[in-house]
């Protein structure tokens, strides 16, 4: 199951809910506002990062500036109880599946996490007189 983190302001997490919603993806969702993060959900996001912080935390939030935070020299533990304490130092939206993981919305990207199988079908469905899956809108199959 895909769990994005988002907040009710963010314009990108709009995008990303409407685009799962029009391709038929579940997806299960949690405002960073509402919902605390736990341990283990932000030791799973870290995991997965290529870059750690730099990834998931945004310098430019007013928390960071304002009281100039070093992210670079808190220890774990430090970094998740100042993740809870300020969500909003997190960038969004934070797209994860079981092994991967997006940041932001960058539609492209984005598909990477449809399933392969789905993927596969979609792009058997464009190129054959085959019955079209319900999402397959380009189709011309699909009329």
């Amino acid at each position: 199951m895909i769990t994005i983190y988002t907040s009710p302001s963010c314009a990108s997490c709009r995008k990303v809910k409407k685009w799962f919603e029009e391709q038929k993806i579940p997806y299960k969702e949690k405002n960073i506002f509402t919902s605390v993060l736990d341990k283990e959900e932000l030791k799973k996001i870290l995991e997965l990062t290529e870059n750690g912080t730099e990834d998931i935390i945004s310098k430019r939030s007013n928390v960071i500036k304002e009281n100039k935070i070093d992210i670079d020299s808190m220890s774990l533990n430090e970094l998740f109880e100042f993740i809870k304490a300020n969500p909003s130092c997190l960038k969004r939206p934070i797209i994860i599946s079981e092994d991967r993981l997006r940041i932001g919305y960058n539609e492209e990207e984005i598909r990477t996490f449809i399933p392969m199988a789905r993927r596969l079908a979609e792009l058997f469905c464009k190129n054959s007189k085959m019955e079209c899956l319900d999402s397959c809108k380009d189709c011309e199959n699909n009329e």
